[in-house]
């Protein structure tokens, strides 16, 4: 068979039910083998789209995502998304085809150097230079990709390559098991927790990765220790749950952060600091840091552990569990009442343009606890990230480790292929929405109905806020946009425009019952960001 045909039989046997991509003069071969495959070819209008969908994918399903393109400006569009899947800890395959092995010792057409573009954002980048090694380097990428710190893979596949004969081999797919904890670790760590006035759990996005959100919970009830998530981890606890104080990362002195000051153990679940800079929540470098994850903590200034508990995160947080004391926790009930207050706070608000809080109390009603809400970068991302609540992890999706703007449209469309069953809304800005508008198209043409919530303030709004606390002056931010329901129509899709607050809500029950795309138009008042700040600098944690 062509090299091209057993490449394919390898994705097959790697469980790849989608590959994200455009097709290119030098993936033809590879775009041909797949007419005979029980993968699934999702065409989609640019590379960085099919990118966050093999991100967005990855994060749902715990299975790397593929995207697929051609040489040169083609691989290099892949980026953005490859990069945001690695640094968020995504599991994701990118191939790239390339020119022949005959061209690549020399300047030539489109060609570029693309594992060395792809090496420093990719766990593992490797070129398909003889047909032979396509099952080492296809089970190392999807291994790699998919073993904590999950992240990106690259492979590279020069045409002439895959045109050759090749025999058919394939190699049985096997991942290493999260190793147990060390006993001594486990039994020092509920030491700590037992002897402490004021412990809090910071959870971060291992442990939707680990399946561990079962087990943070119960580890907090049993010992009435507060969490507070990053907003990669949103749902990991539930909301409802007495101990969960929502997410932490929007500013250093806010409500959650309240408890961080307090607090004598800070206990780190799944947490990467890439989500959210340890200078921010420990100041002081003097708290005892309690890390328990499948990895080695990251080497940071604020960030010394004083017990380091690695292995699988379930089996650890049961464990230390069993040793530990439970605590009074009644210091932290004042900073969850203020938080819940305050989301309750404009429910009934009428005023227009709508303010972001009303915006996520109508949309929060309108959706099922299990429906999904990809998140954009933005002004939004802050607001959701805070007053979105959430019962389950992995409903509501924020890139927040690279926080690429884009992500929103395309990461709706690879969730609904993962849940058809479930009711999904990007919610994105209108800087965010037109970077990948374009996927519109693909979503209608594969018949997948999503919601697009537009946020409309005709502005980078959270650069123009955070422009606005530091130089009281903003600096080219506002911009023009198209008239977003003619824009949506044009696609065949549903547009709405919010014209009155009291609409919003009819309009969300409209557009979730649609069998299509519905996109909303929805006015913002961002001067509720300036209200907020003034109130976050001014907070006094409640004694």
């Amino acid at each position: 068979m062509k090299a091209a045909e057993l490449f394919i039989r390898c994705l097959e046997n790697e469980g790849v039910e989608y590959v994200f991509g455009i097709p290119g003069e030098e993936n033809l071969d590879v775009m041909d083998a797949l007419l005979d495959s029980s993968i699934r070819f999702i065409t989609v209008r640019h590379e960085q789209g099919a990118a966050f969908m093999a991100d967005v994918y990855g994060r749902l399903t715990e299975r790397a995502g593929v995207c697929l393109s051609t040489l040169g400006p083609g691989a290099t569009n892949l980026i953005t998304g490859v990069a945001d899947a690695n640094m968020d800890h995504a599991p994701l395959v990118a191939i790239a085809g390339q020119a022949g092995t005959n061209r690549l010792h020399k300047e030539s057409h489109q060609v570029l150097d693309l594992t060395g573009l792809f090496e420093p954002v990719t766990k593992y980048s490797a070129s398909l230079l003889d047909p032979d090694i396509i099952p080492e380097v296809v089970r190392k990428a999807f291994k790699l990709a998919q073993s904590e710190k999950t992240g990106a893979a690259f492979i590279e596949f020069p045409e002439n390559i895959a045109a050759m004969e090749v025999a058919l081999d394939l190699l049985p797919v096997t991942q290493p098991t999260d190793p147990e904890p060390p006993a001594l670790q486990v039994a020092e760590a509920a030491a700590l927790i037992s002897g402490a006035s004021h412990p809090i759990i910071l959870a971060g996005n291992g442990v939707v990765r680990s399946g561990a959100s079962t087990q943070l919970a119960d580890f907090a009830e049993k010992l009435n220790i507060p969490v507070a998530n990053t907003f990669m981890a949103k749902g990991v606890i539930p909301f409802r749950h007495r101990c969960a104080l929502g997410s932490a990362g929007l500013q250093a002195n806010d409500y959650v952060s309240c408890g961080f000051d307090r607090a004598d153990v800070i206990i780190c679940v799944g947490y990467d600091l890439v989500e959210y800079h340890p200078y921010l929540w420990h100041r002081g470098r003097d708290r005892s840091i309690i890390h328990i994850d499948h990895s080695p903590a990251e080497t940071d200034a604020h960030y010394p552990v004083a017990v380091g508990v690695v292995g699988d995160i379930k089996h650890s947080l049961e464990r230390i569990a069993q040793l530990s004391t439970p605590h009074q926790g009644a210091h932290v009930r004042p900073l969850r009442e203020r938080l819940v207050e305050e989301m309750h706070q404009h429910r009934d608000d009428l005023e227009f343009p709508v303010k972001p809080q009303k915006i996520i109390w109508d949309l929060r009603t309108a959706l099922d606890l299990e429906d999904i809400v990809v998140c954009d970068v933005g002004a939004h991302k802050m607001w959701m990230a805070r007053m979105f609540r959430c019962e389950y992890p992995n409903t509501c999706l924020i890139s927040n480790g690279f926080a690429s703007m884009g992500i929103a449209v395309p990461g709706a469309i690879a969730a609904r292929l993962v849940y058809p069953q479930r009711h999904v809304v990007a919610v994105t800005g209108d800087a965010g929405f037109m970077m990948n508008s374009q996927e519109i198209e693909t979503a209608i043409r594969c018949k997948l109905p999503i919601v697009i919530l537009i946020w409309n303030d005709s502005s980078y709004g959270l650069i123009e806020w955070k422009q606005m606390n530091q130089f009281h002056r903003i600096s080219n931010v506002r911009f023009n946009n198209p008239d977003f329901v003619a824009y949506a129509e044009s696609f065949g899709a549903r547009g709405y425009r919010v014209e009155r607050t009291a609409d919003l809500p009819t309009i969300l029950e409209e557009a979730l019952s649609n069998d299509t795309v519905s996109i909303i138009d929805c006015p913002v008042d961002y001067r509720e960001n300036i209200k907020l700040t003034d109130q976050l600098g001014t907070l006094v944690c409640p004694t």
